[in-house]
Parts: structure tokens; C-alpha cells; sequence
């Protein structure tokens, strides 16, 4: 089986073409899928990539939500399909209401992009499977609107749940709270994160391949279970 993992394009997408050669690096197949149209074409799995969808009107990710091809996303994610949102796919996540909370602008008001250390906290998702838990890797960020949000019980109920994937380290660059870099929901299958692991995959260009994991584990996934 070769593992058929669909990556969106929304108008603003600029991340899809990265996460299209991770999904290849990591030995499945890339499944170009455009937000108009609602077929996931045979897909195993779905990223949404970073960019700016729809130009973030509104706010960040909420336009997205709208499109005919989410709502299909949205039944197969329910479904148990693996989802991953990178950046821009994380604030469509949360405003589509697949994960709780929002992202909302950096704390500082200055846009982010720097290598970012990260602590991997929970390795069990359909994507950090090739991770083990507490792993600390170095994943680079790029956002404006990367600030997790959450109400109190919200963040508390991640914490006892295990569905903290990922934490910043060294330093909380956007003032997420309790420095949150990506969630899980309660069955695992959908993973948001705000840095971009499709662009940590090969040495070529110079970002190391610690992002590689997210990608390798889904397929691993996908054909043991197949």
C-alpha cells in the first residue's frame, strides 16, 4: 500500500508545495486537493499547509473553514481520518472547531522566523508516532497570529489529557499560553501545530530534518493499519 495524503490549497496557500515533497520524502503519495472542490480524491490522510488563507480576512483560518472542501475534511477528521493543520492549517483547525482554543496575534506584534526548539509531549498522535515522548527537536517558526489561546478549564483539560504535543523551549516566542506550540484531539488523529515541520525534512537546505518524524509517522500509520 502506498499512503495517499492529501495536501489543500487555499487561495493565500504558500506551504503546500513543502508539505506535497515531505509527504513524497517521507515515502507516501501527495494528493493535490483545491479548496473548491469537496472530493478528497482517495486521500488516507489531509494536511493544511501555512500561508494566508483567503488573505486572513476576518481573522486568521476563518474564511477556510467555509470552504466546500472543509466540510468533507471535517466528517472524515470525525471519522477518525489523520488531519495535521501546520500554521495557518492549525488556526483553520481551531476555527472550524476540530480543536479547541484560537490563535490569535504574537503577544510582541512582530512577525516570527527563526529555528524554534520544541519538546515533543506527546508521541501517541497518528502524527508523532516516529517521536518519542520528550524528544527535543528544532523546527522552524514562521507566524504573525501563532499566540494559543484557550479559557482556563480549556487549558487544563489538555494538560490532564495528554493533548499537549508540543511545547516551546527556551523562551516562548508568541506568549502562547502555557507556551502550547500544538494540540491533539482526544483521539489523535487530528494534530494542529504552529511551526512548520515541512520545512525540516532535508539537510540540503539547511534546517535539519528533525521535522521529518510528522510526516514518517503518519504513513507508518496508515500502512500498518491498512
Amino acid at each position: 500500500m502506498t499512503a495517499r495524503i492529501g495536501v489543500v490549497t487555499f487561495p493565500g496557500s504558500l506551504d503546500d508545495r513543502d508539505a506535497a515533497k515531505a509527504v513524497r520524502l517521507a515515502g507516501g503519495r501527495p494528493v493535490p486537493l483545491w479548496h473548491k472542490n469537496a472530493d478528497l480524491a482517495g486521500s488516507d490522510a489531509v494536511i493544511l499547509p501555512g500561508g494566508f488563507s483567503y488573505g486572513d480576512y476576518l481573522r486568521a483560518g476563518a474564511i477556510a473553514q467555509f470552504a466546500p472542501l472543509m466540510r468533507t475534511v471535517l466528517d472524515a477528521a470525525r471519522g477518525g481520518m489523520p488531519v495535521l493543520g501546520i500554521c495557518n492549517g492549525f488556526q483553520v483547525l481551531c476555527e472550524s472547531g476540530l480543536l479547541p482554543g484560537a490563535l490569535t496575534r504574537n503577544q510582541h506584534l512582530r512577525f516570527i522566523c527563526r529555528p524554534q526548539r520544541l519538546a515533543i509531549e506527546n508521541a501517541d498522535t497518528a502524527w508523532t508516532g516516529n517521536y518519542t515522548t520528550g524528544q527535543r527537536v528544532t523546527i522552524p517558526l514562521k507566524n504573525i497570529d501563532g499566540r494559543y489561546v484557550a479559557d482556563e478549564p480549556t487549558l487544563d483539560a489538555l494538560e490532564a489529557e495528554g493533548r499537549v504535543v508540543a511545547r516551546y523551549l527556551e523562551g516562548n516566542p508568541n506568549g502562547s499560553m502555557r507556551a502550547i506550540a500544538g494540540i491533539t484531539n482526544a483521539q489523535g488523529n487530528v494534530v494542529g501545530l504552529m511551526p512548520h515541520p515541512e520545512h525540516a525534512v532535508e539537510p540540503l537546505v539547511g534546517t535539519g530534518t528533525d521535522g521529518a518524524a510528522f510526516f514518517t509517522s503518519v504513513v507508518r500509520r496508515l500502512i500498518t493499519t491498512a
